[in-house]
């Protein structure tokens, strides 16, 4: 790593499957959990919005971001981690702590074991298998958000 926080820009692909994501969920049609993540803009304030997989684990909900350090993860840390989830006309206004990097092991475990398939290209090669000495290793790349 040189240095600066891990962020993998989005590619053309991941640009189209992200707006049919989108659309379907702010119509209320949930593809594997997703949600609309909504975060105030750190210098704008105006609503930024981009699917995000909602992680249910041990009765905690959780958002990961796979591609690092993202504009919504930055954005979300400027905002005190206070947002919304949309999915159609619901609205949950919600308030979420950043995980150490010495707790997100299993969650990112749980992570890949659910949705690896979409987002094991952010991975580089790691799954759910991976040891935990492993998923350590790779967890400052990978911000995860616990919501409370």
């Amino acid at each position: 790593m040189n240095g600066s926080p891990r962020y993998v820009r989005t590619g053309r692909g991941t640009e189209l499957f992200n707006t049919v994501v989108r659309w379907l969920t702010a119509r209320g049609v949930s593809i594997w959990g997703s949600r609309v993540l909504a975060v105030r803009g750190r210098s704008s304030g105006e609503w930024r919005t981009v699917p995000v997989n909602l992680l249910g684990h041990e009765g905690a909900r959780y958002l990961v971001a796979p591609r690092g350090h993202t504009q919504w993860v930055r954005n979300l840390r400027a905002a005190g981690g206070t947002g919304e989830l949309r999915l159609g006309r619901r609205t949950e206004a919600f308030a979420a702590d950043e995980l150490a990097d010495a707790d997100k092991p299993e969650i990112l475990r749980a992570y890949l074991r659910r949705w690896k398939f979409e987002v094991g290209v952010f991975f580089e090669g790691v799954d759910h298998t991976a040891s935990d000495e492993t998923l350590l290793a790779i967890a400052p790349g990978y911000p995860v958000f616990r919501l409370r």
